[in-house]
């Protein structure tokens, strides 16, 4: 059968760039021309009249043909890639156009495709402009993605397994920042060639976007290659990217997902691979780490929280509110003073536990709204009380290391200090041992400033963070916080009586005030007065309450 008689047009098309194959709906192979002779290694003699199937490479399931000619059957056409296989046994991919022909009264589908094996990004031209990314010559997202779709129904149908690197290059921003883009982009294409220097021949290596890369790895023989080829990316970071007569240090965080374990579909795979790569960082950067479901449902739990975090500050602030618990004379249960604790009751997921939503507040930089709703609710409780309250009670705000680096800490606490100093009380920070550890001299520097303001610098959950006599020394604190795991353990474990007999030991040597965190029970509360702890807080005497109850109990 000629297929094509217009001899013309059958000459132009013998020519074309593409290889093209015209079938029947039976089907049956009816013409090729020269290119995809040359791209299969098949004849003219030897293809037509075969079947269309006699090129398939196995790697696709029976679901992806079935969902390409129903796409076909809606759309007019089918696009994407796919893995056929050459006369020689290669496998390899094609950029693959199927679309219907009608001649003479006959349907014929037409192919037309291109190797992507064989496009050249430098050449520039339409067809390797949308399938590679020109500054490195690697293929782009569009491609990477069917790459990894092909391999999903590889392994599906063939039961091996492979992985999905994703690789982000730690603190690239700063050189574009200080050296530009045309800098930034030598440095990203030398980067690129040095990922794929230390790779396999058979992976697949792309860049995303930015300093954002892809690659798929073939673990026909184990995964154990996977930690191999994964921490070789990030040792290769190891050595400086010279550009411009300078040499920049950057390094590479990778995360891995593993098929089928970690996900069964492309999508679900390079997302687990992208939030491992965010447990790598977390991790402190300059390392590789494999998916875990328990690290990534803490990680979605966390978007999730810091997501209504945002919301709820910007647009239902009244979702946040503040309790206080007392603090007391462990001799006299005279009320001392009182913490100021935030609480949030979330319209939707309900209340939300303190350890779980500010810790995401300091990673996430909304610290600073938070205290503002924080200030806003205790000036509102301390406003509604005169003057004829009892004098001298502390007020303690908790505040986090970052906090002390934002200029607008003290603007922010101003209208507490000026209640508190209304009531003749005292106004309190309290910051964790293991935070006040790592304050630079400028941080100290505040330290003392507030100290000299009349504001009170209390150290919570002292014992937890070895800090030396030497270090307390030299900082300008008032009051040290016993923590509460080891309050627990008094008249159960002789250490933790030694540890709180120590903390009291150094408390009276720099002359601090020392409170007790968490007592719970009558012989807890005996051995803390045993030891000369005379000030305490915890569920014994009270739990935390709202400033209703507080002001009624004690302040009436």
């Amino acid at each position: 059968m000629d297929t094509l008689k217009d001899h013309s047009f059958k000459q132009l098309v013998d020519q074309h760039p593409r290889a093209i194959m015209l079938a029947t709906t039976e089907p049956t192979i009816t013409y090729v021309n020269q290119q995809f002779c040359r791209v299969t290694g098949y004849s003219v003699s030897e293809i037509v009249g075969l079947k269309p199937s006699v090129l398939s490479s196995g790697f696709h399931s029976e679901q992806f043909y079935a969902d390409m000619w129903r796409t076909i059957a809606e759309q007019g056409h089918w696009e994407g890639v796919i893995w056929n296989r050459r006369k020689s046994g290669e496998i390899y991919p094609q950029w693959l156009n199927i679309f219907p022909i009608e001649q003479e009264g006959e349907r014929l589908y037409a192919g037309a495709f291109l190797d992507v094996s064989e496009l050249n990004p430098r050449d520039r031209g339409l067809e390797s402009m949308a399938y590679f990314d020109t500054l490195t010559e690697l293929p782009n997202r569009s491609l990477f993605r069917e790459f990894l779709n092909a391999k999903v129904s590889q392994c599906e149908s063939g039961g091996s397994q492979f992985a999905v690197l994703f690789i982000d290059l730690d603190f690239f921003k700063g050189v574009n920042d200080l050296h530009g883009h045309d800098v930034g982009d030598q440095v990203l294409r030398q980067a690129a060639a040095s990922i794929r220097r230390v790779m396999r021949e058979s992976d697949v290596l792309a860049r995303l976007s930015g300093d954002e890369f892809a690659a798929i790895i073939d673990l026909d023989h184990g995964d154990a290659i996977l930690e191999t080829v994964g921490q070789r990316i990030v040792d290769v970071f190891h050595q400086p990217i010279p550009a411009e007569d300078k040499d920049h240090f950057l390094s590479a965080s990778v995360g891995a997902a593993v098929f089928p374990k970690d996900g069964t579909s492309g999508d679900d795979l390079l997302q687990n691979a992208d939030r491992a790569m965010y447990e790598a960082k977390n991790a402190g950067r300059s390392c590789f780490h494999r998916f875990r479901q328990d690290e990534s449902e803490r990680s979605l739990q966390e978007q999730r929280v810091a997501e209504a975090l945002v919301e709820s500050l910007k647009t239902t602030p009244e979702e946040f509110s503040v309790v206080y618990q007392p603090q007391f004379d462990l001799t006299s249960d005279r009320l001392i003073g009182m913490e100021v604790l935030v609480r949030w009751d979330h319209a939707d997921i309900g209340p939300i536990s303190p350890a779980e939503f500010i810790e995401v507040c300091e990673r996430r930089g909304l610290i600073h709204e938070l205290m503002e709703r924080v200030v806003a609710c205790v000036v509102a409780d301390l406003s509604s009380l005169t003057t004829a309250v009892p004098r001298g009670l502390g007020l303690a705000l908790n505040i986090s290391a970052g906090q002390f680096a934002d200029a607008r800490l003290l603007a922010l606490i101003e209208p507490i200090v000026r209640e508190t100093r209304r009531l003749g009380w005292v106004p309190e920070l309290e910051i964790t041992e293991t935070h006040l550890m790592h304050l630079s001299p400028r941080y100290r520097r505040q330290l003392e400033a507030f100290g000299r303001d009349g504001v009170r610098i209390a150290v919570d959950d002292f014992g937890t963070g070895y800090s030396s006599l030497a270090y307390l020394h030299e900082l300008p604190i008032h009051i040290l916080k016993i923590d509460r795991q080891f309050v627990a353990r008094l008249g159960e474990e002789r250490r933790d009586l030694q540890i709180v007999s120590a903390v009291l030991g150094m408390a009276q040597a720099l002359e601090l005030e020392v409170i007790a965190e968490g007592i719970e029970t009558d012989t807890q509360r005996q051995h803390l007065v045993q030891l000369n702890c005379l000030k305490g807080q915890g569920f014994l005497m009270a739990r935390p309450m709202r400033w209703d109850q507080l002001s009624q109990r004690w302040l009436m």
